[in-house]
């Protein structure tokens, strides 16, 4: 049975809100870095549902992965509803292999988010050029597409390391059992007797 005392209500309200708050201030900033520039930069907003996915459960990845997912269709100039679909299922996908088999490390978020770009700009690559059967599409592949995902795969390190110090912050900690709390008790009245 898990204790959870008032103060400590107020303490993970107040950061799981403010988590999120500044979850979606990151969302759009990189949202506006998207749309900054020429035409190979790096999707950003790839890592970024990827990273808040890793931490939490199924609807909050899958609405973040949503919302991520419109605005790459918003700044790429893609079909509006395209991206979403994708990203909502790998944040699905993410966040059940996160919170079933593997561990909070950066080499397991780095492949992962390696392999989600590839099928996302592969599939994009595919649905609005390949299909089409323009002349020399082999140049847009490996002149445009696979530069996107190389500089999405860098970029996705320092994306990373933003999301850890977020959650490391804000992320509230688990709540002590009714042992833990006796025995922090205890701990407490025997240093007093000393």
């Amino acid at each position: 049975m898990r204790v959870k005392l008032p103060r400590e209500k107020r303490i993970f309200y107040f950061k799981t809100v403010l988590r999120w708050i500044v979850y979606y201030i990151v969302i759009i900033l990189l949202f506006s870095t998207m749309n900054a520039g020429t035409w190979t930069k790096p999707i950003l907003l790839v890592p970024a549902a990827l990273c808040i996915a890793m931490k939490n459960d199924l609807m909050a990845s899958a609405f973040t992965g949503a919302v991520c997912g419109f605005l790459i269709d918003v700044a790429c100039g893609r079909l509006f509803g395209y991206n979403a679909v994708l990203l909502t299922v790998f944040c699905v996908a993410v966040s059940l292999l996160f919170e079933l088999y593997l561990r909070d490390k950066f080499i397991n978020f780095f492949w992962i988010n390696a392999i989600v770009s590839f099928i996302q700009c592969c599939l994009d690559f595919e649905f609005y050029y390949n299909i089409w059967k323009y002349d020399h599409t082999e140049m847009i592949f490996c002149g445009q597409t696979l530069k996107v995902w190389a500089y999405t795969v860098i970029s996705s390190v320092f994306v990373y390391l933003f999301f850890r110090l977020v959650n490391s912050k804000l992320m509230p900690r688990e709540h002590l059992t009714i042992k833990e709390i006796i025995n922090n008790n205890r701990g407490i009245t025997q240093f007093s007797k000393e």
